[in-house]
């Protein structure tokens, strides 16, 4: 009979334990009311390599075409390499052009995505145009468009007859010493393929002088991945819409009466000396 009055007592001893645990558990999810808030844009994630290219932009014209010539192809990496091999080669290549200082700022851009609305900047203005469907990339010169790399020299014959194209303050222009030449716009994204095909051909003709070279960001295939903001405060405020029906009727009561004693302490004889006072 011990043994099992032993094991009994053990069974109880788990029971109660387990019962006080899973109370114990209760409680804690009970007692948390932490609101966890997500930030994203309504714009799709944009690629990192492009927003260094934009960081290089803003340090100079210069950095920002030798950084172009490292990385022509740099996109086909992004599908053998995981995102962190990916993201510390394009360290790497920016690192060719950029003190440590400079890196780490890098690096702080890349966390909170400073240059992820530059990138949809120019994606809205390709959008405009519209692109030619299908293409991988395209050119625009002097409001003709094309995808395809040997009908440049057909569409630059008859450029100077056109109207010439707006450009914008962040345009990424080739440096050339004349400005005076027909404007061919490319709109591609930089690391692929089909950029580097385009840009070999362009940046040749940029050297003879034979064009201004314009560089906007586009890319044909946006992420499916939502662009999540980082460094931005949000607050969630809750309003209680709980109203307590109180009876006024009281109240209204005693500041008529304390209203009428002020008066007739104030007046004697017919003199207000409430309003002499005053």
């Amino acid at each position: 009979m011990a043994p099992a009055k032993a094991t009994n007592v053990v069974q109880l001893l788990l029971g109660s334990t387990a019962l006080w645990l899973s109370q114990l558990g209760a409680g804690t999810v009970a007692a948390s009311k932490s609101v966890t808030a997500h930030l994203a844009a309504k714009w799709p994630e944009t690629p990192l390599l492009l927003e260094a290219s934009e960081f290089m932009a803003e340090e100079s014209n210069e950095k920002f075409w030798q950084f172009l010539e490292t990385v022509q192809e740099l996109a086909i990496y992004k599908q053998t390499e995981s995102d962190y091999s990916y993201y510390n080669l394009i360290l790497k290549k920016a690192g060719q052009f950029l003190d440590n200082l400079h890196i780490n700022l890098l690096k702080f851009a890349f966390s909170i995505r400073a240059y992820s609305p530059a990138i949809q900047m120019f994606q809205q203005i390709a959008a405009d145009e519209p692109p030619p469907d299908g293409c991988n990339a395209f050119v625009v010169i002097h409001k003709k468009h094309t995808c395809k790399i040997n009908e440049i020299k057909k569409l630059l014959k008859k450029a100077a007859s056109r109207t010439r194209p707006y450009l914008f303050k962040g345009d990424h222009k080739f440096p050339t010493n004349k400005e005076n030449l027909p404007v061919v716009i490319l709109y591609a994204e930089m690391g692929t393929r089909t950029f580097s095909a385009f840009h070999k051909v362009l940046s040749a003709k940029a050297q003879n002088e034979e064009i201004l070279y314009v560089l906007r960001h586009y890319i044909q295939k946006p992420s499916s991945r939502k662009m999540y903001l980082s460094g931005y405060g949000v607050e969630l405020a809750i309003k209680s819409t709980e109203y307590k029906a109180l009876d006024d009727t009281q109240v209204t009561t005693v500041t008529n009466t304390t209203v009428e004693h002020e008066t007739e302490a104030n007046e004697v004889q017919g003199f207000l000396f409430g309003k002499l006072k005053s």
